[in-house]
This record gives C-alpha cells, structure tokens and sequence, in this order.
C-alpha cells in the first residue's frame, strides 16, 4: 500500500448537496482521508496509490459537485 497526498484549490465553497456527495466520496475504497481548509480553499485527500490515481481523485470530487480549479504541489 502506498499512501499518496493531493491537495486541489476550489472555487465556490460547497454547499450542503455538495458536502453530503462530497461524504459519499470518502467512501470510495482507497481514500483515506479527506480535509477542507475552508479559509485558503483548499483540500487535502490522503489515499492508496495502488488503487486508485490522482486523476480519478480530481475526477470523483468534480463528480460530486466540488469546484476543483488546480491542484497544489505539496512540499
């Protein structure tokens, strides 16, 4: 098992539909974590890299309605 961390700035703060569709995503098999910094925009998803790919993270929070404009590079 490999343990990956990305972190993705979004735009528009997720509503109530969002967050709830946003919960159904942590449920995804290989996702570890995830956690918001609402004041930077920012969010963080910790998962397993022999299951699943950065894309196909992006991907799934798009999915659920998150506003998804970049993704960060973690020092």
């Amino acid at each position: 098992m490999t343990q990956l961390e990305v972190a993705y700035r979004y735009g528009s703060v997720p509503g109530e539909a969002e967050m709830r569709a946003l919960d159904s995503v942590r449920e995804v098999y290989g996702i570890r974590r995830m956690r918001f910094d609402p004041k930077e925009r920012v969010v963080h998803v910790e998962f397993d890299a022999s299951r699943l790919k950065e894309p196909v993270i992006a991907g799934l929070l798009r999915q659920a309605g998150l506003d998804v404009q970049e993704r960060l590079v973690l020092a």
